[in-house]
């Protein structure tokens, strides 16, 4: 085998486990040694599933063995973010209020990499149930940049892209709710996929906002997050909102031309406040497109302005509410200090949730609350409405929608930020969730030595289109290398 073993994709590792070059209990010991060498420099997993992890690897051997149908992730190790459940693992949301939680069944999305034979060897760290931009949020650590580990992975599924860009596992799942698989993925120089809402069964996720989160892949290559989510999309008994669709091969995809296909950047997008380091490689992007063949046209969103006041009334709304099951009795951390019924809500949820947790549920129930609904809540959808409309009459005119993915690089650790200035972090992602669509960030190029993802939005249901846009660029680009540790 030329090369190390960790620089391979997800699909050359599941070619060569299934063509007996390599064997899955080999790479699943291997991961798990990488795993402990390099994760004290990155923090990227709070947990492992080390027996469980050989017993899989081992169980896909024999199958290889005896010759029987192996499925398309065979042997390949995979992590997930902390906020999917898996049945008998530890799965808390990175918060202390579910602290020693294991889960007693599997996330659909987790039981179909299994059912593909992938090896689920850990849970990622995150925000506290995915509120952040940093992974500083979560209750156990703060997950660094492989490219730079005096700076932030994003957030919040930062620990998932960071397991990638250190070349842990091939390939993670996260969640993006607000923009928390794209951003993570552009400060870390690997691919990141948000599909449609609806296209992922949401069943087993903690839930932050319900009509806003999505599962999705992170991969070295825009093939790999095909591949997954190939694997993880399709309806679901189990989920109401998950698309009754169904699930073409988006490996399909790759390799084919952009010749003609019509790409709207929005004006929006390049403004006062994004840097300029960053709009340079954006701007080369662009051009790499057009010398593919694609058609750039100018386009317009007026609603752009007004998607972080409406999304920071709609997320914190939704998350005020499913968050209240965590009262001490029927789940979560119990508190010690209670006298009486009240305390011990009072008290559960005080010990157990963090600051920023806490501050998105005030916002929440202030803004649901009798009197205010009509003045925040009511406006604020009637605001996605209008987002929602801008995007859909884009898309008469055009196939794909490119935009820079956050206004700047991976910012220090150190770096001290307001709240609100956390959240215009996610100024360029937050539109796509509210609007429903689906976005790929794929690694463009490098400023000052950090990487910079170019993000790309088609209309609900069209991943395909994402996936041969960005394959084509990925190609043009070249070879792509991540940081050694």
């Amino acid at each position: 085998m030329s090369g190390q073993w960790y620089t391979l994709t997800a699909r050359e590792l599941a070619a060569k486990i299934k063509n007996k070059e390599l064997s899955a209990l080999e790479i699943a010991e291997k991961t798990l040694a990488r795993i402990e060498a390099v994760d004290g420099k990155v923090d990227a997993f709070v947990s492992l599933r080390r027996e469980k992890a050989l017993k899989e690897a081992a169980a896909v051997d024999e199958k290889i063995a005896k010759g029987e149908k192996t499925g398309v992730l065979a042997g390949v190790p995979v992590a997930v973010k902390d906020l999917l459940v898996s049945e008998g693992d530890l799965t808390t949301g990175c918060s202390r209020i579910l602290e020693g939680y294991r889960g007693i069944y599997d996330c659909t999305a987790v039981q179909k990499l299994k059912a593909a034979d992938a090896v689920i060897v850990g849970k990622t760290n995150a925000d506290e149930f995915a509120m952040g931009s940093t992974t500083m949020t979560s209750c156990y650590k703060m997950t660094k940049n492989p490219w730079d580990l005096e700076r932030v992975p994003g957030g919040s599924s930062g620990g998932s892209a960071a397991a990638v860009a250190a070349r842990e596992v091939p390939l993670t799942l996260g969640t993006d709710t607000g923009g928390s698989i794209r951003q993570p993925a552009s400060f870390c120089g690997v691919t990141g996929l948000k599909p449609t809402y609806g296209r992922v069964s949401r069943y087993g996720v903690m839930a932050y906002g319900s009509s806003l989160d999505q599962i999705g892949p992170f991969g070295k290559t825009v093939e790999d997050v095909a591949l997954t989510l190939s694997v993880i999309a399709g309806p679901d008994g189990y989920d109401a909102t998950a698309a009754n669709r169904p699930v073409p091969d988006y490996t399909a995809m790759l390799g084919q031309s952009i010749k003609g296909l019509k790409i709207g950047v929005p004006k929006e997008y390049f403004v006062e406040g994004i840097k300029e380091n960053v709009e340079t490689v954006i701007r080369a992007a662009i051009e790499t497109f057009r010398a593919l063949g694609a058609e750039i046209v100018d386009i317009s969103l007026p609603h752009t302005k007004y998607a972080i006041p409406a999304y920071y009334v709609i997320a914190p709304a939704e998350a005020s509410a499913n968050l209240a099951r965590y009262d001490g009795i029927r789940y979560g951390h119990k508190s010690k200090n209670a006298e009486n019924i009240l305390d011990l809500y009072v008290n559960s949820r005080s010990e157990g949730f963090g600051d920023e947790v806490k501050r998105r549920i005030m916002i929440g129930t202030y803004v649901l609350s009798a009197g205010f609904y009509d003045a925040y809540f009511k406006k604020a959808q009637k605001v996605r409405r209008l987002i929602k409309q801008d995007y859909d009459r884009a898309f008469e005119a055009v196939d794909v929608i490119l935009t820079p993915t956050a206004p700047s690089v991976a910012f220090k650790l150190t770096d001290e930020k307001t709240p609100i200035e956390m959240y215009l972090e996610d100024i360029f992602t937050i539109s796509c969730n509210l609007a429903g669509i689906p976005g790929l960030v794929v690694p463009a190029g490098i400023t000052g030595g950090l990487p910079v993802g170019v993000q790309l939005f088609a209309r609900a249901f069209a991943e395909e289109t994402l996936i041969r846009a960005g394959s084509a660029f990925e190609q043009a680009r070249g070879p792509w290398s991540l940081p050694e540790l």
